[in-house]
């Protein structure tokens, strides 16, 4: 069975705007799993089941996007294009952005998987370098994307944005309320 030319092209793309959709509603999900905001419904567990599994999602898609893009035959992504910022000649500074998210993403998850055994401070400290992630990954989309002109890919990142700031927002004024 033979491939059309472009569905590597597309599946990049599609795997690069749902991996940023889960990472923006897992950042969302973590903001509110640390605070008591929604109550006692939904449970704890369930919105921490639910943090996990957005995240897990999110490596998968990141994954699909990256493997598409070295499977794609028309910009030739090399390994090192892919894995080293910087190294591709094709808007290096773009995919420098998305290369460090790609390595924040892994930190942050493989320190998720073995919290229990590194201080909790530590673990912490490295879960607030999400905002970054999903800094960097806003940013390689918008550089890199080709649908970053696409208004309907402006209007959900702007939305993404802006809910991301919003729960942001929210955790820091309902943490300093409990505080008192």
């Amino acid at each position: 069975m033979m491939i059309a030319a472009q569905t590597w092209w597309h599946l990049a793309r599609t795997a690069g705007l749902v991996a940023w959709a889960l990472i923006s509603a897992s950042v969302i999900w973590g903001l509110l799993l640390s605070t008591r905001v929604l109550g006692r419904r939904p449970t704890r567990p369930w919105l921490l089941s639910m943090h996990r599994y957005l995240s897990a999602l999110a490596i998968g898609a990141t994954a699909v996007h990256v493997i598409s893009l070295l499977a794609d035959s028309y910009i030739q992504f090399r390994i090192i294009d892919v894995l080293l910022p910087m190294a591709s000649s094709w808007r290096p500074g773009a995919l420098a952005w998305g290369i460090v998210a790609l390595y924040l993403l892994l930190i942050v998850e493989i320190t998720s998987l073995v919290d229990e055994r590194i201080p909790r401070r530590v673990w912490w400290t490295i879960h607030l370098t999400s905002f970054a992630l999903f800094t960097f990954g806003t940013i390689h989309g918008l550089q890199a994307g080709t649908d970053a002109s696409n208004a309907l890919v402006r209007i959900a990142m702007i939305v993404g944005i802006a809910e991301v700031v919003f729960v942001l927002g929210v955790r820091v004024v309902y943490r300093r309320r409990a505080w008192r």
